[in-house]
């Protein structure tokens, strides 16, 4: 059962409420002023909070700036309870952090239908979501509707990046994001002697581009077509009007997309101390996560030796012998120019 505070110095209106929620199977906890609606909130951690504005001693502004600063409290919804219905006030408590506003005198549906929707949105936030472009969809998903991210893509134009064409390039400004509806893309670093690292490799519904974007910074990595593929460009200004309307949100998406960083850490320290053939093994099993097919039982695919040398970070005639090894004990087969992939698991734990 929910826990809801409600914080109002009006007798009448806190007991309506509270009959109101306790008939909807909530569990309501009252408070007759700020300081002792403070009080309670922090014994008591409630799953929401419906707060008057207008208060003796402690207002609703002053109990919002306090459980803001509160970490377990910080992230539970606030609803504002007021009489006051002008814009500058409503403004106030937005900026504040406030997650909605409740005008008196109000009806029964309109009080459950805001109470049930700040709940419902805090429960997706609390959830666990795989740090990446999977979790991040289906993260948009649940915030924002179920069909909210075909809306969001419908009616965008889609350019066409034929193999080896360039999305962006390392040292220009983003104006968005990216979404590829079909194809492969490769984002690499390129060393000032013209070497490259790859530094992820992208598949359809995954999205880039966007580090830069929040950062409002230059990239610091090139895009490039691995074959003929199809990608959306989202505008900055929109996708913030989707994702960003609230802090909270703002703070779950931030823990989605920050995985990509501890990845290219783990990539640095293999690159420091791993073997080549380790690496090429886990770049053989990257490329079999990534790409590979439910429909098909071993995975194969065609990329050039200088690609998969660039994810390795190794000299191409130095990958290519690796290749030959795994050939010849039977871990892969090269055949017009595509590696298959024989026996995922053993090069997935392959030591040295």
């Amino acid at each position: 059962m929910k826990k809801i505070l409600i914080i109002e110095d009006n007798e009448d209106v806190r007991e309506n409420t509270a009959e109101i929620l306790e008939l909807a199977n909530y569990q309501v906890l009252t408070a007759p002023d700020g300081k002792e609606g403070v009080e309670i909130a922090r014994s008591e951690k409630p799953d929401l909070i419906i707060c008057d504005i207008m208060m003796p001693g402690l207002d609703g502004y002053g109990v919002l700036h306090l459980l803001s600063k509160d970490v377990d409290l910080s992230s539970v919804p606030f609803i504002f309870l007021t009489a006051k219905a002008e814009r500058s006030d409503m403004r106030k408590g937005m900026d504040l952090g406030a997650d909605d506003y409740i005008t008196k005198p109000f009806d029964k549906s309109e009080l459950l239908n805001a109470v049930e929707s700040r709940i419902r949105k805090a429960d997706v936030l609390k959830k666990e979501y795989n740090k990446d472009f999977d979790g991040l969809s289906t993260f948009i998903s649940d915030v924002s509707g179920t069909n909210a991210l075909n809306k969001f893509l419908e009616g965008k134009k889609i350019n066409h990046y034929n193999k080896k064409e360039s999305v962006y390039s390392e040292g220009n400004y983003p104006n968005g994001l990216y979404y590829i509806n079909k194809g492969k893309i490769k984002i690499f670093k390129t060393h000032e002697y013209g070497k490259e690292l790859i530094t992820d490799l992208l598949k359809e519904g995954d999205f880039f581009g966007y580090t830069a974007m929040l950062e409002e910074s230059k990239y610091v990595e090139s895009a490039v077509a691995l074959e003929d593929s199809e990608v959306l460009f989202l505008p900055k200004d929109e996708f913030y009007g989707l994702m960003f309307n609230n802090y909270s949100v703002t703070k779950n998406f931030i823990g989605i997309l920050t995985k990509g960083v501890i990845e290219k850490q783990e990539k640095l320290i293999d690159l420091a101390y791993s073997s080549v053939r380790k690496r090429t093994s886990e770049a053989l099993v990257l490329l079999h996560d990534k790409y590979k097919s439910k429909e098909v039982d071993q995975f194969s695919m065609a990329i050039a030796r200088e690609d998969l040398a660039n994810i390795v970070g190794t000299a191409t005639e130095s990958l290519i012998r690796t290749l030959s090894d795994f050939k010849e004990e039977k871990l892969i087969e090269i055949k017009d120019g595509k590696i298959k992939i024989l026996n995922e698991p053993k090069l997935r734990n392959l030591k040295a």
